[in-house]
């Protein structure tokens, strides 16, 4: 138990004790002090520090702008880093000096043994289990098939993911608002018959008719938005009947025929069978070669830009490994690619959607409203977030990239029909935002989970393929995999909310 100093001047009335109230002191006065019990690492400038017992201090904690009270020995914060002895590297000073949360982990191996134990007791497994499950399957499929890894079979499998993915993105952005879109299958059907009608039957330039295909696409999800948000029907109810909609205004459409075959070498056929440079090396290698230059300049930037708000920043030596970890296996892609035929265009468009998204979601502030609004409703209607709009626009987003993808689809199939869309194509998407670490409850998840998930499912697919397994099969594999996921995502809420309470 700690045990207060005494004041010299306890005797006089305008003398305030700063052991019963640390808060409010007397400019003439300046509390008793134990010589011993000197802190440099405490500070606080333009405040009295009331008295402290000598066994009590704590060059651990930092408290800014505000006097420090007494402490007990054995109430230290072991997740609270102080700028002026402990390991992060960087300035201490600035509004968010005494927050831990903006601290970055220690630059040595124990620092980030400790900081990967504490995010694994919290929950926090990333994309870990994601990757792991991915090698894997696909050590088990070349052990039992022996030409799984060949770089034909790669490059096919990078091709297949890019209609499911584009709707996986979409997923992803209405799941970490907090919400479910069934409708996105019906809306890529219904884009990919809008454009192949205009295109084909009607003689449309075809980039006019898939802007107008986009642009209903947008309309549908304009219009699912401002249901949801403004009119106040549940989003469940609105995309359900949406999902029904726009399976029949695709097959009224497409009319009696039911099939419209793509333009011989038109654009939606091009995007699937287009690879950049007709095979050129120079693509893949140029392309594996930016995408851990520009995470590099991105890491750099962050760190300046924490510098200069006076934050603790990340050693130059983790972002060495950070990238080197991206270089990898990007370079690995880029040579399994020009084994084959080069870099699909397929491939370049999911990427920079993924890319796209990613940064909107992490580093503008319309992505950080969707996870406020995720997060907590109330909560971001008293910070002051547009609720209505936000909304309506995440709806939009997501159909959009849902038009997108049945574009996709009908170029892979080479004719836009009334199948398409349909069957377990939402499901698939759905599945693979959630495998890939998007939270069914809101709040957590990014753009690069949907291409976790889909390279996933898309693995299991055609090693299922390769062995001949019955669909059957492929859908209890596949819905084993969704399970596990959506239960380590509920294990993992379920240990973040005990954590924090």
């Amino acid at each position: 138990m700690t045990t207060p100093a005494t004041n010299p001047r306890a005797d006089d009335p305008n003398t305030t004790n700063p052991t019963t109230n640390p808060g409010t002191t007397n400019p003439h006065t300046s509390p008793a002090t134990d010589p011993g019990t000197t802190n440099p690492g405490t500070t606080t400038p333009d405040a009295t520090s009331p008295a402290t017992d000598p066994g009590a201090t704590s060059p651990g904690t930092t408290t800014p702008d505000a006097t420090s009270p007494a402490t007990d020995p054995g109430a230290t914060n072991p997740d609270a880093t102080s700028p002026a002895t402990g390991p992060a590297t960087g300035p201490a000073t600035g509004p968010g000096a005494g927050d831990p949360r903006l601290h970055v982990s220690a630059p040595t191996w124990a620092g980030r043994a400790d900081a990967a134990r504490r995010r694994l007791a919290s929950g926090e497994l990333g994309a870990l289990p994601v990757i792991a499950g991915l090698l894997a399957i696909a050590i088990v499929f070349q052990s039992v098939t022996h030409h799984f890894l060949q770089a034909d079979n790669l490059t096919n499998i990078t091709r297949f993911i890019a209609g499911p993915g584009l709707i996986a993105v979409g997923v992803v952005f209405v799941l970490v608002l907090g919400e479910i879109d069934l409708s996105l299958g019906s809306v890529a059907g219904a884009t990919s018959a809008i454009a192949a009608v205009l295109a084909v039957r009607q003689g449309w330039p075809e980039w006019l008719a898939i802007t107008t295909a986009l642009a209903a696409a947008c309309a549908i999800g304009l219009l699912h938005g401002l249901l949801f948000a403004r009119v106040g029907v549940p989003a469940f109810v609105v995309t359900l009947a949406g999902m029904l909609a726009w399976s029949g205004l695709q097959e009224w459409v497409l009319g009696d025929g039911g099939t419209v075959n793509n333009r011989h070498d038109g654009i939606i056929a091009g995007l699937d069978s287009t690879f950049l440079g007709d095979g050129d090396t120079a693509y893949a290698w140029a392309l594996a070669v930016l995408a851990p230059a520009l995470y590099l300049l991105t890491q750099l930037h962050t760190t300046r830009r924490r510098t200069a708000a006076g934050l603790t920043t990340r050693p130059l030596t983790d972002t060495a490994l950070r990238t080197a970890a991206l270089a990898v296996p990007t370079l690995a892609t880029a040579y399994t690619l020009n084994q084959d035929r080069g870099l699909p265009l397929s491939l370049v468009v999911l990427t920079a959607a993924v890319v796209t998204t990613d940064l909107t979601l992490r580093r503008t502030r319309y992505g950080r409203q969707i996870f406020a609004l995720g997060g907590n409703v109330e909560a971001a209607r008293r910070a002051g977030i547009n609720i209505t709009l936000v909304r309506t626009t995440v709806f939009l987003l997501s159909a959009l990239l849902a038009g997108l993808g049945g574009l996709f689809y009908a170029s892979q199939q080479g004719s836009a029909d009334k199948q398409l869309g349909s069957g377990n194509v939402l499901m698939m998407a759905i599945a693979a935002a959630v495998i890939g670490g998007t939270s069914l409850f809101g709040g957590r998840g990014n753009a690069w989970s949907a291409l976790l998930g889909i390279l996933v499912i898309q693995t299991i697919t055609t090693g299922l393929d390769m062995v001949h397994a019955p669909q059957a099969i492929q859908y209890m594999i596949t819905g084993a995999v969704l399970l596990t996921a959506v239960t380590l995502d509920s294990l993992t809420r379920h240990t973040h909310t005990t954590t924090h309470h």
